[in-house]
């Protein structure tokens, strides 16, 4: 029943953007924090940007901090990850992650989506 659906991947140029979209189903993103990470090959999974239940605060990671803008739709019940200024070093497979307020230890993924940026 709970379902995190990754789009917008694909292959770009370097400096050029993407916008990858998560849609939820199954629950409501209103509650829960919301968070985008990656995982290139060879390398272990890392948290690139989260946005809290509340949909205000938000944090990134240093590598992405000032490319990458992460939002939420809870009407939608969508989380989006702007990316701009792509470099090579950001390609990876990007998942969708969400995390009930209250309840910290319960976390939900998405397939994940590619996202290649051509060297």
């Amino acid at each position: 029943q709970v379902q995190l659906v990754e789009s917008g991947g694909g292959l770009v140029q370097p400096g050029g953007s993407l916008r990858l979209s998560c849609v939820a189903s199954g629950f409501g993103i209103s509650n829960y924090a919301m968070s985008w990470y990656r995982q290139a090959p060879g390398k272990e999974r890392e948290l690139v940007a989260t946005s809290t239940s509340a949909g205000i605060s938000t944090s990134y990671a240093d590598s992405v901090k000032g490319r990458f803008t992460i939002s939420r739709d809870n009407i939608k019940n969508t989380v989006s990850l702007q990316m701009n200024s792509l470099k090579p070093e950001d390609t990876a497979v990007y998942y969708c992650n969400a995390v009930p307020a209250w309840i910290p230890t319960i976390k939900y993924w998405g397939q994940g989506t590619q996202v290649t940026v051509s060297s």
